[in-house]
């Protein structure tokens, strides 16, 4: 068997199947469940307002990421990342199909089981692929990017399938093939753990319990967490704005939005995979771009900046099409949010792949997965406000909530832009 697997470590193969299949179950969630509250054209719902169903998305979605850090610490502390990722796995297996059994209760165990098993997962396989390169080794972001690009192949066949399901034939069928495509990835994980090795410096005790590292951290570690610290704020920003497309742009899809091609109706979940498929056609290029550019390359502030730019652009070009929605009660060809998700894929391109690398590349190793939550809380605290913003079409219009949308990412990159220099002068700092 060879070593490599595209020119990187074969761990990374094994990595990149389990995220596809964990991002498969919680796409297929995502993709289902405000339209599951609210009620879609296609399939009636649980009938909630959508201030309501948007207040238990923003929650759900905020708890998701936000678990990442004690589910961080738990691995650095006590589990490993392995088996954090592993026990995770097997949680969110049991919450979706605790969804995939009709009734309210079982609707909220299943968010809450989900909760719990993607703080374990999320944070700590994400630091698993750092842990694959050495400190100089120049393929780190490139190996991030294809990582990435795993992500978003499960994002893309979620919807699809469990979309499909749901809003033809029954919601919870939707439900049960996420936890499906979970236990897909268990079993690929376990078969591959010959390839990982967990780097986190921890040692033990005598009576088995792990202990971490107890060096105290230098002036340098605390320079290069404040530029993560920095740039995890402004990657709450862009959050804030990309959690539009499981909210305010899903609704979107449903009401003002032509459902039919060539005759065929189709779900309206299925928007949700256009950009997860603009992202697997493009993460190669990216990956390939950046070590392309060499020493030219842009540093990761400005790939953030640049993130920010591209996610307004895309609000920017949605306006005009909600307006002549609201004008004249017709829905609009697909090719509005057709173009927005390609805009919001190069922004997501520019700056998610990137900070995960950064945050593997600069955080202490024996916090690596402490870091890794509080990067994933900024997903956290970014999608409960998008989830806030989109609660206003209650009583708004979609281009009030896009318009809203598109000043706070303009303003956002214009100030990240201006900090470029100092934020740089963080991450050098000895």
């Amino acid at each position: 068997m060879a070593k490599d697997w595209f020119g990187h470590p074969r761990g990374l193969a094994t990595l990149f199947f389990t995220e596809m299949w964990e991002r498969f179950s919680h796409n297929g969630l995502r993709a289902l469940l405000m339209l599951y509250m609210v009620g879609s054209i296609q399939q009636p719902g649980l009938g909630f307002g959508e201030r309501r169903a948007a207040t238990i998305y923003g929650l759900y979605t905020m708890l998701v990421y936000l678990s990442g850090i004690p589910g961080g610490w738990l691995a650095d502390r006590f589990l490993g990342r392995y088996h954090a990722v592993l026990y995770g796995g097997i949680i969110i297996a049991l919450g979706h199909f605790s969804m995939a059994v009709p009734g309210l209760p079982f609707f909220y165990l299943g968010l809450g089981l989900i909760v719990i098993g993607t703080g374990l997962l999320k944070p700590n396989v994400s630091s698993m692929v750092g842990s694959l390169y050495s400190p100089e080794d120049t393929r780190r972001d490139a190996g991030y990017s294809i990582f990435y690009m795993g992500i978003n192949l499960g994002a893309f066949i979620a919807p699809l399938l469990c979309g499909w399901l749901a809003q033809k034939y029954d919601w919870h069928l939707g439900f049960g093939l996420a936890g499906v495509g979970m236990l897909a990835g268990l079993v690929q994980y376990v078969m591959g753990k010959k390839h990982l090795r967990d780097m986190t410096q921890e040692t033990r005790d005598s009576s088995g319990t792990r202990e971490p590292n107890a060096a105290p951290l230098s002036r340098g570690d605390w320079s290069r967490i404040g530029a993560l610290m920095l740039l995890t704020f402004f990657a709450l920003l862009f959050w804030a704005g990309f959690g539009q497309a499981g909210t305010s742009l899903t609704l979107f899809a449903d009401r003002a939005t032509r459902l039919t091609l060539l005759g065929f109706e189709f779900p309206s979940s299925w928007f949700q995979a256009v950009e997860p498929l603009f992202i697997i056609l493009f993460a190669p290029l990216f990956a390939w771009l950046w070590l392309r550019l060499g020493r030219h390359e842009p540093s990761s502030p400005v790939k953030f900046t640049l993130g920010l730019v591209f996610l307004s652009l895309s609000f920017v070009l949605i306006i005009p099409a909600a307006r002549m929605f609201e004008t004249s009660g017709q829905r609009v060809s697909a090719l509005w949010l057709i173009g927005l998700y390609f805009l919001q894929m190069v922004g997501e391109l520019c700056l998610s792949p990137v900070g995960l690398s950064l945050v593997a590349r600069l955080s202490p190793a024996r916090i690596t997965g402490l870091m890794m939550g509080v990067w994933l809380a900024a997903t956290a605290m970014g999608n409960y406000v998008a989830a806030w913003l989109a609660g206003f079409l209650e009583d708004r219009t979609f281009s009030y909530v896009f318009t809203a949308a598109f000043f706070g990412m303009a303003v956002a990159a214009l100030l990240l832009a201006v900090l470029v220099r100092p934020i740089k002068r963080l991450m050098a700092r000895a």
